[in-house]
């Protein structure tokens, strides 16, 4: 008698997505975990066998900055939850409150062979709240968090500008952007004095959630994310980051192309994308797909993403495979969208490579992932088949 929950992917070409590739392997898959994989493994007593022979194995997709779930396909655009612009600095805000597990956007990630994705409050803001990881198995929301809170969003460049200069209010330039930036920083700083110094008397304190927010970053609890496309505004994240001694990663960088050796020497990590689009604003005009190209060549930690809708999502191997056509090695867009992606989270204990005691989330190709005729056939995430074509 078969045990469903022990599973053996039988014979298949598999890249486990840390750089080891397998011509005929297997993959045993015990609960929601992977148990082994290799060339040389027998199924395990009563395991359900799947012939995966002639067929290519990656790990799951990760799209490292979406916004699924607020952005909601096939709804009207003011019902969009992406951003709050009433107020420039909101870190108060959380996705987690706004997602909705009945996008479609999520069925078709598991289409496309993504299994986990960043979820994210959109650029109207200098500061826009707090992200959130799920998986992309539509469930109740709790179900689906990986992490939550992911980060804090943030935003330099002309989205915030455009925003508050007709409502009379900062930012009206770059320069109050950064401003904002770091006002806020200092009066988390603020904040917590005060509030260690209640505790030392035992006496009792008003809470601000927007500054307990911001403190988590301040604690290195959670990074700060900061889109950016513009070189300048690459380069001002990085400097506030660094002056307040907190993590941080950069969200589109599409100018990191001109900049690249000076963001391997701060030790950047970055998201590229979204590159399959047109280019409808100034800080656009010097999109190009050499940018993972000239970054993975000067040693920046990259993923690449689709920042759905924009690009959607189930075009994130479609997104990787220009990115070979440009000049990256196959083997590095792969990890694109799979390892670098989950280390740009800090979630590659859990996801990201074909590997024992990893989440079994895992794709089943027709053909070469970065083919673009090339279908997923099977998804799995948790270690359950989520999609079949």
């Amino acid at each position: 008698m078969n045990d469903r929950s022990v599973k053996f992917l039988k014979g298949a070409y598999v890249f486990d997505g840390t750089g080891k590739v397998f011509g005929s392997a297997s993959i045993i898959i015990e609960g929601h975990k992977i148990a082994g994989v290799g060339e040389d493994i027998a199924a395990p007593d009563g395991a359900e066998t799947i012939n995966l022979e002639g067929l290519t194995v990656t790990p799951g997709l990760i799209d490292a900055h979406v916004h699924m779930g607020l952005c909601n396909e096939g709804f009207p655009e003011d019902m969009d939850d992406t951003n709050d612009m009433v107020d420039p600095v909101a870190p108060q805000l959380r996705v987690l409150d706004a997602l909705y597990p009945d996008d479609v956007a999520f069925r078709e990630a598991l289409a496309g062979g993504v299994t986990c994705v960043q979820s994210l409050p959109g650029s109207g803001n200098v500061i826009g709240g707090q992200g959130a990881i799920v998986k992309t198995k539509p469930d109740v929301i709790e179900k689906m968090i990986v992490r939550a809170p992911s980060t804090m969003k943030a935003a330099l460049g002309e989205n915030p500008v455009r925003v508050y200069t007709p409502k009379n209010k900062l930012p009206n330039t770059r320069m109050g952007s950064a401003f904002l930036m770091r006002d806020a920083f200092v009066r988390a700083q603020n904040y917590a004095n005060k509030h260690l110094a209640f505790i030392r008397k035992n006496e009792a304190a008003e809470r601000d959630l927007g500054m307990e927010a911001i403190v988590m970053v301040l604690d290195g609890l959670i990074p700060f994310s900061v889109h950016c496309h513009r070189s300048d505004d690459i380069q001002t994240a990085v400097r506030v980051a660094e002056e307040f001694g907190v993590g941080y990663t950069i969200e589109h960088c599409t100018e990191g192309h001109l900049i690249a050796d000076w963001l391997a020497a701060h030790g950047a990590r970055v998201s590229v994308g979204p590159s399959l689009t047109s280019k409808p604003k100034l800080e656009l005009r010097n999109k190009t797909w050499d940018t993972p190209v000239k970054l993975w060549k000067a040693g920046v930690h990259f993923c690449i993403i689709t920042d759905h809708p924009v690009v959607p999502i189930e075009h994130l191997s479609v997104c990787a495979s220009l990115a070979v056509r440009a000049g990256l090695p196959p083997e590095e867009a792969l990890k694109a969208v799979t390892i670098y992606a989950a280390e740009h989270l800090n979630i590659q204990d859990r996801v990201g490579s074909i590997e024992p005691g990893k989440d079994a989330d895992i794709a089943v190709w027709d053909g070469d992932p970065l083919d673009s005729r090339s279908k997923v056939l099977l998804t799995f995430v948790g270690g359950e088949l989520f999609f079949e074509r």
